[in-house]
């Protein structure tokens, strides 16, 4: 049998695994220092919980789960798929890590406080065409507040998003737009019930271009010249002030865009007085084709690297309410780490020490050195130094061969000589130097080396 693997699924070697937790370890630790804690939720959704948050496109996207047992044996299979679906498959793998969240919030509501913030790092599976920075299974680090308006909140997200990227090396573009600026401009060019429509169809600029994106709206319905009072949205240059002024113009006697204008001048106000380091831009082609969006949007690109969102989120209220815990309103950010890996691979910032499997690999000579090698491996270990003892006493070539396979930056050689002075040689595997180190002193000079 070959051996192989889904399509869109990956194994991880260990210097991969090592830099994914480097990636994990820096967000989390964000996370943490904005206050947000750990929560899991199972792989395994209800589908009426999945069905119908994502809009038309994302549930074409969920794989769906068929139910174990003798479940197939009266079912009648001539029926319409969309009626047999139910019958066979009550499960699927979860799409995103929000709406697992509100579901959460909803059946823990007595053993949480409002408002919440939580943070959550676990894979995610869409039925997508796989392609290059698109898997059908891949991690997400989200962290949200949950049971608050305030925009204080998207200011955060922000801050927490600068802090991120910025430690992991990448320049980054913050584009923010807002759902109730989309909702005025569908309400001004009369066509208020195309929301939905305008926002996945918008949100495909970037992939499929201005005239295929005129297209896919006429084929949605819209008329010709509801398309092309879509222009400013294309259109619309300058700073923030200047298209916001702008809008504010358009919006004269539409309430929702106002209301829109009216907390993106608050949010980048906010932004403004913070001083964030990465660029931020109101980007009004911005749409997230997710239908529980309501408020601020959020997508992060990498600079200088062809590769889509590798940051995105917004502002979602009510998506509570759908099981049964109505008018709260929460907002949220899915760090995508799969992608910021592939940036952080083309960009070679990856700390050079991420590939080490141990510090330090003492060569294995004999019974009689092994007892020796033992008490300074333990004595190493206990000071939280990461280290390696060859288990077999083969010829020292290839003790060093696995060594610098490894990246094992030192080595540590006993004989005869060094048990009776109490030391260790250690070389430097980089430079090649050698020199003799008591045993009293190598852990001092492994920690400064």
């Amino acid at each position: 049998m070959k051996c192989s693997i889904p399509k869109g699924t990956r194994d991880f070697l260990p210097v991969e695994m090592a830099r994914r937790n480097y990636i994990f370890d820096t967000i989390r630790e964000v996370f943490k220092t904005f206050a947000f804690e750990p929560i899991e939720t199972p792989s395994l959704e209800n589908l009426s919980t999945l069905m119908g948050k994502y809009g038309e496109e994302g549930d074409k996207l969920l794989f769906k789960v068929l139910n174990s047992g003798d479940f197939m044996k009266d079912v009648d299979f001539n029926q319409d798929y969309h009626k047999v679906a139910p019958l066979i498959c009550e499960r699927g793998l979860r799409y995103d890590l929000t709406v697992p969240f509100a579901r959460f919030v909803v059946q823990h509501r007595d053993q949480i406080a409002l408002p919440f913030r939580r943070y959550q790092l676990q894979p995610v599976w869409r039925a997508d065409r796989p392609q290059k920075g698109r898997y059908r299974e891949f991690y997400q680090c989200d962290a949200d507040m949950i049971g608050s308006e305030s925009l204080l909140n998207e200011l955060e997200l922000v801050q927490m998003i600068d802090t991120v990227f910025e430690r992991l090396g990448i320049s980054v573009t913050l584009k923010i737009n807002n759902r109730k600026i989309l909702a005025g401009i569908a309400e001004l060019i009369g066509a208020p019930d195309k929301l939905v429509d305008i926002t996945v169809a918008i949100d495909k600029l970037d992939k499929i271009g201005l005239d295929n994106v005129r297209a896919e709206l006429q084929e949605r319905g819209l008329q010709a010249e509801q398309i092309e009072a879509l222009n400013p949205v294309f259109e619309l240059e300058g700073d923030v002030a200047t298209k916001l002024a702008r809008l504010r113009e358009l919006f004269a006697e539409v309430a929702v865009g106002q209301k829109g204008v009216e907390e993106m001048t608050t949010l980048f106000d906010l932004i403004a007085a913070v001083k964030s380091s990465c660029a931020v831009e109101l980007d009004l082609t911005l749409a997230r084709g997710l239908n529980y969006y309501t408020g601020a949007i959020f997508e992060v690109k990498a600079n200088n690297v062809s590769i889509g969102s590798i940051c995105g989120g917004g502002r979602y209220d009510n998506l509570t309410g759908i099981f049964g815990m109505p008018n709260v309103s929460g907002v949220g950010i899915s760090f995508g780490a799969d992608r910021i890996y592939d940036v952080l691979t083309e960009l070679k910032k990856f700390p050079e020490t991420l590939g080490q499997s141990a510090k330090v690999m003492f060569v294995n000579f004999g019974a009689d050195e092994l007892q020796h090698c033992i008490r300074c491996a333990a004595m190493l270990r206990r000071a939280g130094i990461s280290t390696l003892i060859y288990p077999d006493s083969a010829k020292p070539k290839k003790q060093m061969e696995y060594a610098n396979r490894n990246n094992i930056p030192f080595v540590a050689f006993v004989g005869e000589n060094e048990i009776l002075a109490d030391s260790v040689m250690l070389k430097n595997m980089v430079s090649g130097e050698q020199r003799l180190v008591p045993v009293s002193q190598i852990v001092e000079t492994l920690e400064n080396a």
